[in-house]
C-alpha cells in the first residue's frame, strides 16, 4: 500500500478541508514519517505573512526530506491566492491546486494535473476522515465571507458567501453522531452570516432549533460570530439553549470608533459593548476575541483606548495579532504604516493585559463542578491524562490535568463529573468524581 502524508497549516476550516483530502485517499496508508510516503500534501494558509512563511518553510522542508519519486502538492489558500506566481516559481513541488477541489484531490493526484477550479469547495455529503479526537468534530457551516474589512485578502481568493443547506449540515451531524461524535464545532469564515446569502438572516438560530432534535449531540459551540450579523436575538438564543455552550468567539479587532470605521468593521463600540454585555449576563458563559495592533493610522490615543478597553473587560481567552500588509486589500493602499518596532512594543504592552486576564479566567475555574473531555496523555508528564473544560473549544482554549480519579480504568474521548482543586502555572488540575 503507497503511503501519504498529509500536513495540514493554518485554521481549523483547513483541518476540515484536509480531512477531506484525507477521505478520497483511504487508499493510502498514513505516516508520519515524510521521508517514506509516496506522497505528500502540504494544505496552506495564505491568510497573513507568518502564514505564508510557514507555508513556504514547511514545502521546503518536506522537499529536503522526501524520497526519490514521490510526489509533493501544494493545495489551499496560499496555492490558489498565489497560483499564477507559484506554478512557475516553485520548482521544489510537482502538483498544485487550490481552495476548489478537495474532493477532487484522489483525480488530480491520478491524473498528474494541476487542477484550480474556479469556485470555492463547498462541503456536502463528502466522506472525511476526522482527526485529532474520537468524540469532537468541526462542521464547516459556509465558505466565502461577504465582508470587507480592510486587513483582510480571504475574499478576494475565498469569494463571496456560499452557505450550505441546513440539510446538508444536519445529514452531517447525524452521520458524525452515528460514528461516536457527541461535541461538534460549528465553524467558517463568518459564522453569523450563515444563510444570508439564501435570503435568511437568522440562519444559526435554525441551524441551533434542528440540532437540538438532533439525538446524540451532547455538546456544540459555534465558532467565528461577527458584530455586524451577531444579533441579540441570536445570542439570546444560545443562552436559552440547552445544548449549545454558552461559549461566545466573536473577534472585535479593536474598540476604537475611529479604528473600526477605518478597519470596515460596520459596527462601533456601542454595539460591540451591547453585545459583551449581554453575553457576559450568560451563566457560565466563556468570551473569547481577538484584537489587531498596529493598522495603518492606528495613533497612540486609540492604542490606548484599547489598552483600557483590555483591561476592564474581562475576556476568557484573547489573539493578539499584528498587522499584517497584505496586497488586494484596502489597508494596503492606505498610508499612515506603523513601523514593526512601535507594533512590537504595543503587543507587549496589549499582552501583559492579556495574560492576567487569562489567569483570572483560569483562577475562576478553581474549586467548580465542572464537566470534561479526555483526550489522551497529557502535554506535561505520562502520568497525567490530558482533558479539556467540556464548554472550551479543543485545541485553543487551555488544558486540564487529571491526576486523581474516582473513577477507574478512564477512556479518552469519555466525557466526565470533575473538580478543578488548583491552577499550577498556565495549567488547571482536576480530580474525577462520576463519569458524565
Amino acid at each position: 500500500m503507497k503511503k501519504l502524508h498529509l500536513v495540514s497549516l493554518g485554521c481549523n476550516k483547513n483541518l476540515v478541508d484536509s480531512e477531506v483530502m484525507l477521505g478520497k485517499l483511504r487508499a493510502y496508508e498514513l505516516c508520519d514519517d515524510a521521508s517514506q510516503a509516496d506522497v505528500l500534501i502540504v494544505n496552506t494558509c495564505g491568510f497573513i505573512g507568518p502564514a505564508k512563511e510557514e507555508s513556504l518553510n514547511t514545502i521546503f522542508a518536506l522537499h529536503e526530506a522526501r524520497k526519490k519519486g514521490s510526489l509533493l502538492v501544494m493545495a489551499g489558500c496560499l496555492s490558489e491566492r498565489y497560483k499564477e506566481d507559484l506554478t512557475k516559481e516553485l520548482k521544489e513541488v510537482d502538483l498544485f491546486t487550490g481552495v476548489g477541489d478537495y474532493d477532487k484531490i484522489d483525480e488530480i493526484i491520478a491524473l498528474r494535473q494541476n487542477r484550480f477550479s474556479p469556485a470555492t469547495y463547498l462541503m456536502n455529503e463528502e466522506e472525511r476522515v476526522i482527526t485529532g479526537s474520537n468524540a469532537h468534530a468541526y462542521v464547516k457551516l459556509s465558505e466565502g465571507c461577504n465582508q470587507a474589512c480592510s486587513f483582510c485578502a480571504i475574499p478576494g481568493f475565498k469569494g463571496k458567501l456560499h452557505s450550505r443547506t441546513l440539510d446538508s449540515l444536519i445529514k452531517e451531524v447525524k452521520a458524525l453522531v452515528a460514528k461516536g461524535f457527541y461535541d461538534i464545532s460549528f465553524i467558517s469564515q463568518d459564522s453569523s452570516s450563515y444563510l444570508r446569502d439564501m435570503g435568511e438572516k437568522e440562519g444559526l438560530i435554525q441551524l441551533i432549533d434542528a440540532v437540538e432534535k438532533i439525538e446524540g449531540v451532547k455538546s456544540a459551540r459555534i465558532l467565528y460570530l461577527y458584530p455586524t450579523t451577531t444579533s441579540n436575538a441570536l445570542i439570546e438564543r444560545i443562552i436559552a439553549s440547552p445544548l449549545f455552550h454558552n461559549y461566545f468567539d466573536m473577534p472585535i479587532q479593536h474598540i476604537s470608533d475611529t479604528m473600526l470605521k477605518r478597519m470596515k468593521r460596520g459596527a462601533g463600540r456601542e454595539r460591540i459593548m451591547e453585545q459583551l454585555e449581554l453575553m457576559r449576563q450568560a451563566p457560565n458563559s466563556f468570551i473569547r476575541t481577538s484584537f489587531i495592533v498596529g493598522h495603518p493610522e492606528e495613533s497612540d490615543a486609540e492604542f490606548e483606548e484599547l489598552l483600557s478597553f483590555a483591561n476592564s473587560f474581562d475576556f476568557d481567552r484573547v489573539n493578539i495579532f499584528a498587522y499584517s500588509d497584505e496586497e488586494d486589500t484596502s489597508a494596503y493602499e492606505m498610508d499612515g504604516k506603523i513601523d514593526t518596532k512601535t507594533i512590537n512594543k504595543r503587543i507587549k504592552q496589549l499582552d501583559k493585559i492579556v495574560q492576567a486576564k487569562t489567569k483570572q479566567s483560569f483562577e475562576k475555574e478553581v474549586g467548580k463542578e465542572v464537566l470534561i473531555l479526555i483526550e489522551g496523555e497529557s502535554s506535561e508528564h505520562e502520568l497525567f491524562m490530558g482533558a479539556r473544560e467540556l464548554l472550551w473549544a479543543p485545541g485553543i482554549d487551555g488544558e486540564i490535568l487529571v491526576n486523581d480519579s474516582e473513577v477507574e480504568n478512564l477512556s479518552i474521548g469519555a466525557c466526565y463529573r470533575a473538580k478543578i482543586t488548583e491552577l499550577v502555572g498556565d495549567k488547571l488540575v482536576a480530580t474525577i468524581t462520576a463519569l458524565a
